[in-house]
């Protein structure tokens, strides 16, 4: 059965548009668009929309779609239709957008973190089944309440969060599960101090750079620990200056959470450690991001950033680079991205929604597949309970499911 989508958002990670032109970033051609055209040209996705607030930006999109897209990859077809109309601004155009999809319609929701809630409840309770970009929502309470009405109106509810589909992440997670009690893990991941510009209209304002990184590494942690272990206390602690000097962004630099895990079958205790930051200088890759876990009987760690791959030109460029996230050199003339961890992420919740549609399958099902909201709730919980003690000062704070 063929899925209608629905994506809320048009920035880089979307359509790698930012600013008028190309992202100057590892993204330049966008991700989840790039992935929905060619499911289509795969006969996996039938009708593409997209939605954002300035319809102003959509005639550059086109033409950026066309530029970076269509004239690239043999056989994909760029056409999509747009909320609202290209001469217009409408802050509540998702809503126009959600009611013209039909029930059983899959919407990607790619929008600042503090939108997520009231846009995943209106395609909720339109019957649509719904991928947000990481964070979920930003309180257990939101958390809670989209859990709830997803099973009410009995539709997929689910985070994206690709580096699950990454196989050396979802390796590493088979085999620290076999490690005993978790005991301890630090992790670490940054992007360059330019992507506070792209993300200059939210950041600080909306959300911090804590939801929006350490979200991935502290989901990785719940993935791995499952219910063995829980987490009981976070303080926050957070660094700042760059942000504020050199942008006029008051907003932190670095955040660090400390978190302490309890393991519910022993009582023995746990740490760890997630820090964060969109402050780092340019360098060989765009977002640097690595972890070490540790468990009582056994320890590994991965820098995901390099991968034993680099590239080099007269021009001057050198770059580590990643094709296992997305695939953007063409081969053959064809796009080529199909097997990498940024297109399984998208394409899981197109099949999961087919299946669901065609009766072969429940929500529920996908619980141990994909990051669904019913499975990922510790991790808000950690997300929000680090911001709580930011704001008072980085004292520890207890969590209460």
């Amino acid at each position: 059965m063929l899925t209608d989508i629905l994506v809320i958002g048009t920035g880089e990670y979307v359509t790698g548009f930012v600013g008028g032109a190309a992202a100057n970033s590892d993204k330049g051609a966008g991700v989840v668009a790039l992935v929905l055209f060619d499911l289509r040209s795969r006969g996996k996705v039938n009708k593409i929309s997209l939605c954002g607030r300035d319809g102003k930006r959509f005639p550059g999109i086109r033409h950026h779609f066309v530029e970076q897209i269509s004239s690239r990859y043999q056989g994909i077809d760029v056409s999509v239709h747009t909320f609202p109309d290209d001469n217009e601004y409408d802050s509540q155009a998702y809503q126009t957008a959600i009611e013209k999809m039909k029930p059983g319609s899959g919407v990607i929701i790619v929008t600042p973190d503090d939108t997520h809630f009231d846009i995943a409840m209106t395609a909720i309770r339109q019957r649509m089944h719904v991928l947000v970009a990481k964070p979920l929502v930003k309180t257990q309470a939101e958390h809670q309440k989209l859990i709830e009405v997803g099973k009410e109106y009995n539709v997929l509810v689910a985070i994206e969060m690709h580096k699950r589909f990454d196989p050396m992440y979802s390796d590493a997670r088979d085999r620290a599960r076999s490690y005993g009690d978790f005991s301890y893990m630090n992790s670490y991941m940054s992007q360059p101090r330019s992507q506070l510009n792209t993300f200059g209209k939210w950041a600080g304002r909306s959300s911090d750079i804590s939801y929006y990184l350490n979200s991935h590494h502290i989901d990785l942690l719940e993935w791995i620990i499952g219910d063995r272990a829980r987490p009981i206390q976070v303080n926050a602690l957070a660094a700042t200056g760059v942000a504020k000097k050199e942008l006029g962004i008051d907003t932190e630099d670095t955040i660090t959470l400390m978190v302490q895990w309890e393991n519910i079958e022993s009582g023995n205790l746990g740490i760890s450690i997630h820090t964060a930051s969109w402050i780092a200088p340019k360098s060989d890759v765009h977002s640097q991001q690595r972890f070490f876990y540790m468990g009582n009987q056994g320890e590994l760690q991965i820098d995901q950033a390099h991968r034993g791959y680099t590239t080099a030109t007269v021009s001057g460029e050198y770059a580590s680079i990643n094709p296992l996230f997305m695939k953007y050199e063409p081969s053959d003339g064809k796009f080529a991205g199909q097997g990498t961890y940024g297109y399984q992420s998208i394409e899981r919740f197109v099949d999961a929604v087919a299946r669901i549609n065609e009766g072969k399958a429940e929500p529920k099902d996908f619980d141990n597949n994909l990051a669904t909201a019913t499975r990922t709730l510790q991790t808000t919980a950690i997300l929000e309970t680090g911001r709580i003690s930011l704001d008072n000062g980085g004292s520890p704070i207890k969590i209460s499911f």
